[in-house]
């Protein structure tokens, strides 16, 4: 097909930030094969994927599986370049820490060995988070791709409940980067802080949900919003596609455009969204927790990459999204 781009496999296609970079990928004149979880009854609703512009002519959806690392070949066969995105998360918590691990890392090694295997597949960037950099006791107002998330410090000092989704990244993302080198695969990846904007996957995005607490009177999170780092999804999408798009990426990519306060993420939101009962400034001094480092995305912006949008274009765009679907 004339502006055909070659094939790129996304797994996890239904997730937020999967989902927008596939319509991204449309757009840019690639075809597209994403994985989804096997849906035997066929109960799931696709169709925010398969009405995309392009989607009809360019986009194949795929059954796949991290238990079943070997489920992805179909997908890879062919692929010029793998986007690894899925992750495995349980937020309820029913599973140990160690089997999320481990899943995450065999689905995302087995992804690895199906790249060799398929001999077209030139790039795979896997999609890391800012959970992997910035959770080691350091305290530095921003870091770079440098730094590690220190695991012991993750036990010790954060809730349980947020302990397998970064400790399985943290070890997955560890996992690829040393695979690619092992085997001679090119393997770069995205580290994202909090992914902000609109959304259009049919579940509501975790970190939108968490970026919106002021707005929603999530009082648990507003410690979470301390000192907040965030980029918009439409630049995340942008990210994957310029990393694999760019000839001399290398290792780790930090992906973050602004960091705010929770005092000044009030300050803005009550002066945008008067229509909203947002706290005053001076009600959120009280709030404790853990102030995070900003993510430093100098390395990206050094390959010539650019941001195109600001909080302002976040929280618009996530505020529109979520009275459209009826979550405001």
């Amino acid at each position: 097909m004339e502006g055909d781009k070659g094939t790129v496999c996304v797994t996890g296609g239904t997730g937020f930030i999967a989902s927008w970079v596939i319509k991204s990928l449309l757009q840019e004149g690639y075809s597209v094969r994403t994985t989804v979880r096997a849906d035997p009854e066929n109960k799931r609703d696709l169709s925010f994927l398969t009405s995309l512009p392009g989607a009809a002519e360019k986009l194949k959806i795929l059954s796949a599986d991290l238990s079943d690392p070997n489920s992805f070949d179909a997908a890879i066969e062919g692929s010029k370049a793998v986007l690894h995105v899925a992750t495995p998360v349980d937020f309820q918590n029913k599973e140990s820490e160690e089997a999320i691990t481990e899943r995450s890392i065999n689905g995302a090694v087995g992804i690895l060995k199906a790249c060799l295997r398929s001999k077209t597949v030139k790039r795979v960037v896997y999609t890391s988070s800012a959970s992997t950099v910035v959770f080691n006791g350091q305290e530095m107002d921003m870091m770079d791709e440098s730094f590690w998330t220190d695991v012991d410090f993750v036990r010790q000092k954060l809730s349980p409940n947020a302990h397998s989704y970064i400790i399985s990244k943290t070890w997955t993302e560890r996992a690829v980067l040393e695979f690619g080198a092992q085997h001679g695969l090119d393997v770069v990846t995205v580290i994202p802080s909090f992914v902000v904007g609109p959304f259009i996957c049919p579940k509501f995005p975790g970190s939108v949900r968490t970026s919106l607490a002021l707005v929603l009177g999530n009082q648990s999170e507003y410690s979470v919003l301390l000192n907040f780092s965030m980029v918009h999804v439409d630049d995340v999408a942008r990210a994957h596609i310029f990393l694999l798009e760019y000839p001399d990426a290398k290792g780790r990519y930090n992906c973050s455009s602004d960091t705010i306060s929770l005092e000044k993420l009030s300050e803005f939101l009550g002066g945008k969204y008067p229509e909203f009962p947002i706290p005053s400034p001076e009600s959120l001094g009280e709030i404790k927790g853990m102030k995070c480092p900003g993510l430093s995305s100098k390395k990206l912006l050094e390959t010539g990459f650019e941001f195109k949008n600001g909080v302002e274009e976040m929280f618009d765009g996530a505020i529109q999204c979520c009275k459209e679907k009826g979550y405001l």
